[in-house]
């Protein structure tokens, strides 16, 4: 094993494995382009977190020659993107590393690799590219490949998923160009997959898919009736809507039984009547039944206007209640929703009162209180937040939106990560000016010290005494143990001189129980997500709000999974905004 790493180690070093791919030589030097042309650079993507230049050297080399490596990592914590750019010397090499390593297992997680395209112009094209619904959901990424690549080679191709990584019944495949792209629509479309008959077709960007609804909406021909009276015959009803024009058919949906659904189409043969019939025949009296007559619209469209609808509804609502409205959370099992407006009901007239609770009517700990007028919100807030209500100390506050408290929690990374890169580069020119015996304090976002290291902290009293104690009543006897943010490591010299001084005591005490609730907060968060960077953040983020918010995180589940969620969210954003800025 010594002479393989030795080997291997060697061969590194004459690689440059954080080279980035260079741009396409210029038409002048006809020399660089024979290069070019016989060089291949891939995507690897779907990669493990720990997944290193390394690793992959010794996965990629055996294809062929390997020019170099690149693992794209964030800007400040250094941390893996998920994935990397192996580039090969050979162009040959580089299709062979798609033929055998495609979607195979690279620590437990399949891979996936594409021809890198380097020319943005050529990605946004999207030249080639086609798309596939009605996927039986047994088919995945590396089914969907082998059906394709008997076409042509394939630039990318993808199964969308939902969070659960679940396909959502449709997909992409890349081709190099429109040429393959046609033979593929035109051999598989309407071919069964697991049973299943696909429907493949060119993919169409949303722009110009609005584009054409837009043209559609235009020019519509088909119009939707409903509030059809079921006696109604179809010679009466042809006959109604033959007045505005002439019409090219007409349908009255029926069920099994052949009983009118009281729905219907009927199509003209020009825009001009048909809109006619919209303006003129809607909202009129047909055997005895008012009609509704308007634009046939497809299923995906209703769905957007209805959705369109319901978020509009929702937006006001909150607009109305702007101010009024407040969130209470830390709330005992025994308060119910009269118990929640006795409570807040001196402070003013109070329009609505609901404590959220489970599906078996369990409480989930917080609630929400509506008043009149934001006066009396304002002077809710000021009198009851962190006031002992059945044993434990109520956060008030004005609610809000849920994208508004997403946007908070990533605001709060980015500040983070901000400050701690000015702490990391503070801390450099510190070293170089020759600083170096001075002790400084390592930085930590989130808890994220070493696994398996045994807690050597305070007793459950002394731990329940700091507020930090569960509510089940177990000590943290495993908790991790390492330095946090502004605490210096156990052992270090300043720490006794930092406890003489009355001063800083009560900052040390505050420090240690954040520490201590962080530890108990990182595990739950880390149990959820089982990804370091991950949890490290959201834990930061959650240790954000004031110590007493946090111990009911630890007690309540329910509490822990609405917080959770929001941070999560908030962090996924975050990285989106990452990642794009590192393709930019």
């Amino acid at each position: 094993m010594s002479d393989i790493t030795d080997r291997t180690a060697e061969q590194l070093e004459q690689l440059n494995l954080h080279e980035t791919p260079q741009t396409a030589p210029s038409s002048t030097d006809s020399e660089s382009q024979k290069v070019e042309t016989s060089t291949a650079s891939l995507y690897v993507g779907e990669l493990d977190p720990t997944v290193s230049e390394a690793l992959l050297y010794d996965i990629f080399s055996p294809i062929g020659s390997v020019s170099s490596i690149r693992v794209c990592r964030d800007a400040i914590t250094k941390t893996s993107l998920g994935y990397a750019y192996v580039n090969f010397n050979d162009h040959e090499a580089g299709r062979q590393a798609i033929e055998k390593l495609n979607y195979t297992p690279i620590k437990g997680v399949p891979c996936r690799i594409m021809w890198s395209q380097r020319d943005p112009s050529l990605r946004k094209k999207g030249s080639g590219n086609i798309f596939i619904k009605n996927l039986h959901p047994d088919i995945d990424n590396k089914a969907l490949h082998d059906t394709f690549s008997v076409f042509g080679d394939i630039l990318s191709c993808k199964i969308a998923t939902d969070e659960t990584g679940k396909s959502k019944g449709f997909g992409f495949v890349h081709f190099e160009n429109d040429e393959i792209a046609k033979e593929a629509i035109d051999a598989i479309n309407g071919m069964l997959l697991n049973g299943q008959e696909v429907y493949v077709a060119p993919h169409v960007s949303r722009k110009d898919r609005q584009s054409k609804l837009e043209e559609a909406k235009a020019n519509f021909t088909n119009v939707y009736v409903k509030n059809i009276n079921p006696e109604t015959s179809q010679e009466d009803f042809e006959e109604f809507f033959k007045k505005m024009g002439p019409v090219t058919s007409i349908h009255l949906e029926k069920d099994q039984e052949g009983k009118l659904k009281g729905f219907g189409f009927v199509n003209y043969e020009t825009h001009s009547d048909a809109a006619k019939a919209v303006d003129e025949l809607n909202g009129t009296e047909f055997n005895g039944q008012q009609l509704h007559v308007g634009r046939a619209q497809k299923k995906h469209e209703r769905l957007q206007e209805l959705k369109k609808q319901y978020e509009q509804s929702k937006l006001e609502k909150l607009e109305k209640y702007q101010g009024v409205n407040l969130f209470i959370k830390n709330l005992d099992d025994s308060i119910d929703d009269e118990r929640l407006r006795e409570e807040f009901a001196p402070f003013g007239n109070i329009t609505s009162v609901k404590v959220m609770t489970t599906e078996n009517g369990t409480s989930k700990g917080f609630g929400f209180v509506c008043f009149s007028t934001p006066e009396e919100a304002t002077k809710a807030i000021t009198e009851k937040n962190q006031q002992i209500v059945a044993g434990k100390p109520l956060y008030v506050a004005i609610a809000q939106r849920k994208d508004v408290r997403r946007s908070q929690l990533a605001q709060q990374i980015q500040a983070r990560n901000q400050m701690r890169y000015q702490q990391v580069t503070a801390a450099a020119a510190a070293a170089a000016a020759g600083m170096r015996g001075q002790f400084m304090p390592p930085m930590f976002y989130g808890v994220m010290p070493p696994r398996g290291v045994p807690f050597n902290g305070p007793n459950p009293q002394q731990l329940a005494a700091m507020g930090g104690m569960p509510k089940n009543g177990v000590p943290p006897q495993q908790f991790r143990n390492g330095p946090m943010y502004g605490v210096p490591p156990q052992g270090a010299p300043q720490q006794a001189n930092f406890m003489r001084n009355g001063a800083n005591a009560n900052q040390f005490y505050q420090q240690k129980q954040r520490q201590l609730l962080g530890e108990q907060l990182y595990k739950k968060v880390f149990a959820r997500t089982s990804d370091e960077e991950a949890a490290g953040k959201i834990t930061g983020m959650i240790l954000d709000l004031p110590s007493q918010e946090v111990v009911p995180l630890l007690e309540s589940d329910d509490l822990f999974e609405q917080h959770f969620k929001e941070a999560f969210a908030a962090y996924e954003t975050f990285k989106q905004e990452q990642e794009q800025h590192a393709q930019a």
